[in-house]
C-alpha cells in the first residue's frame, strides 16, 4: 500500500512538472496565463512568475492586463525580491488608479521598501525612502484598513534612524571626540524631540561636555587676537547640560553619576571665583 501511495506521488509530481514545462513551451498566451493563476494560488510564485514574465508585453491593453499585473507584481512580493515588487507595484498603481486592488496593491508597493530597509548600523538612505513611501500611502488612503500596519511600519522605521543617530553620537563619544559628541547629541536631541532615547542623549551629551571641559586647556586665542577663557566656558557649558538632565530626569539611573560630574564642576568654577 505505502509503495503504490509513493508511485502515485511520484507520477502527481512528475505530471506537474511536465504540465509546467509545455505551459512554459507553448504560444498558447491564454495556458500560460491559466496555468501561472493556479500555480499562484498554490503558492508557487516563482513558477508562476516565470510563466507571468512571458505573457505580459501580450496582455498591454486587454481586459485581463489589470488582474495579470496584480498578480504578477504580487509574485514578485512573495517570492522576497522586494527591489521588483515595489516597482512593479507602483507601475501597476499608476496603469490602474481605479482598480479595486489599488489600496492594497499600494500598500503592499510601500511595505516593498520597509522590507528593503537595512539594520540601524548600515547606511539608512532606504530607510528614509521607505517612509516617504509610507507617508505617501497613509496620505492617500486615511480611512485604509491597512492604515494600522502603515503607521507601526513608520513608527519602526524611526526608531531606526534615531537609533543610528544615537548610535554615531555615542561611538563620538566612546573614542574621546567630544566636540563632535555633543554636536551630535544636539542635533539628534532637536530632530526626535519624542525619542525613547532622549534621556540617554541627555546624559551623553552632559558626559562628553563634562570630559571635553576638565580636560580644555585655559585660554585659546581667536582669529580676531582675543584671548578667551576657553574652560571657565566649557565648565559653565557642561553645567547648563546638567541642569538641564537633572530638571527632566531626576530619577534616572544616571543621576549620581550627574550629580559626581556637577560637584566636580562646581569646584573647578570656585577656582575661578577665587581668582577673580
Amino acid at each position: 500500500m505505502k509503495k503504490l501511495l509513493y508511485i502515485l506521488i511520484i507520477f502527481a509530481v512528475f505530471n506537474s512538472c511536465s504540465e509546467y514545462q509545455k505551459a512554459l513551451k507553448t504560444e498558447s498566451i491564454a495556458d500560460k496565463f491559466k496555468m501561472g493563476e493556479a500555480l499562484y494560488k498554490e503558492g508557487k510564485f516563482s513558477k508562476a512568475n516565470r510563466l507571468f514574465a512571458q505573457i505580459v508585453p501580450n496582455y498591454r491593453g486587454k481586459p485581463q492586463a489589470e488582474k495579470l499585473m496584480y498578480l504578477y507584481s504580487n509574485s514578485f512580493y512573495n517570492m522576497k525580491d522586494y527591489y521588483v515588487a515595489g516597482y512593479q507595484f507602483e507601475r501597476f498603481a499608476s496603469s490602474y488608479p481605479k482598480s479595486e486592488k489599488l489600496e492594497e496593491a499600494s500598500f503592499l508597493g510601500a511595505k516593498s521598501y520597509y522590507m528593503l530597509s537595512p539594520v540601524y548600523s548600515k547606511d539608512q538612505n532606504e530607510t528614509k525612502e521607505a517612509i516617504e513611501k509610507l507617508q505617501e500611502f497613509i496620505n492617500l488612503f486615511p480611512e485604509s484598513e491597512f492604515l494600522p500596519e502603515a503607521n507601526k511600519l513608520v513608527k519602526e522605521l524611526d526608531y531606526k534612524l534615531e537609533k543610528k543617530a544615537y548610535s554615531i553620537a555615542k561611538q563620538y563619544n566612546r573614542i574621546s571626540d567630544y566636540p563632535a559628541s555633543i554636536r551630535s547629541f544636539d542635533n539628534f536631541i532637536f530632530e526626535f524631540p519624542g525619542s525613547t532615547l532622549r534621556e540617554e542623549a541627555l546624559f551623553y551629551r552632559l558626559d562628553s561636555a563634562f570630559k571635553l571641559a576638565i580636560n580644555s586647556r585655559e585660554y585659546k586665542k581667536t582669529i580676531d587676537g582675543l584671548i578667551v577663557p576657553l574652560k571657565k566656558n566649557r565648565l559653565n557649558t557642561a553645567k547648563e547640560y546638567y541642569t538641564s538632565f537633572k530638571k527632566l530626569y531626576v530619577n534616572s539611573k544616571h543621576i549620581e553619576e550627574a550629580n559626581v560630574m556637577a560637584t566636580t564642576l562646581d569646584e573647578e568654577l570656585k577656582n575661578y571665583s577665587t581668582k577673580s
